[in-house]
């Protein structure tokens, strides 16, 4: 006795857990704005189910179609899907709603404490340590090479290799006493770098 029911426990939610629905895909845009198209769509699906119910996605081209149990449903799927519904060849597909909850097998929100924004800490965690940064390399020839130019020369301090270019530097000359003192050094003008002319190209020929 106990196995019977325990059987029918099981079919009768094997029965609750097919689906019950059907979604109709590539509706025309007459059944939306038209009654009438509209009431001939939903008597196709009256006939294998008078209590079937109708919801309507205009901005999909779809409607979802409701059955009273999962036989109707399939048979409803069998008999339209491919059928013309005014102009165009709908697809019929079966449904149903997914129920999210403990029992369900699909994944569960995730918990309160975990909802908060990514943002950098106020202050550092309590064994967060500060890295000692290494010292800067100091290139001893390029100093002596800096305390050997002389005004108005040009000195090479890093030659070119293939991997890296080379450093020049051009010493200004010294100027004697006849120097423009820098108060009037802002009354100079430099002149205005000129303007590169666009390359023409070869003249056509006759």
């Amino acid at each position: 006795m106990n196995s019977n029911t325990e059987a029918e426990e099981a079919s009768s939610g094997t029965a609750a857990s097919l689906p019950k629905a059907l979604v109709v895909t590539n509706l025309a845009a007459e059944i939306f704005e038209n009654e009438e198209k509209q009431r001939e769509f939903e008597d196709a699906f009256l006939a294998v189910d008078p209590s079937a119910s109708f919801n309507y996605f205009k901005k999909f081209t779809r409607a979802r179609v409701n059955f009273s149990c999962h036989d109707l449903a399939t048979t409803a799927c069998h008999l339209f899907n491919l059928s013309s519904f005014g102009c165009n060849v709908v697809r019929c597909f079966l449904t149903q709603p997914v129920v999210v909850g403990s029992g369900a097998p699909h994944l569960l929100p995730p918990k309160r404490e975990k909802q908060f924004l990514i943002s950098p800490p106020a202050s550092p965690p309590p064994e967060w340590v500060a890295a000692n940064e290494a010292q800067p390399l100091v290139s001893y020839d390029i100093l002596s090479a800096l305390a050997d130019l002389a005004p108005g020369e040009t000195h090479e301090l890093h030659p070119a290799s293939c991997s890296q270019p080379g450093i020049v530097v051009h010493v200004c000359e010294e100027h004697g006493g006849d120097e423009v003192p820098c108060k009037h050094a802002a009354g100079v003008r430099l002149p205005q770098t000129a303007r590169p002319t666009p390359a023409q190209g070869p003249a056509a020929s006759d």
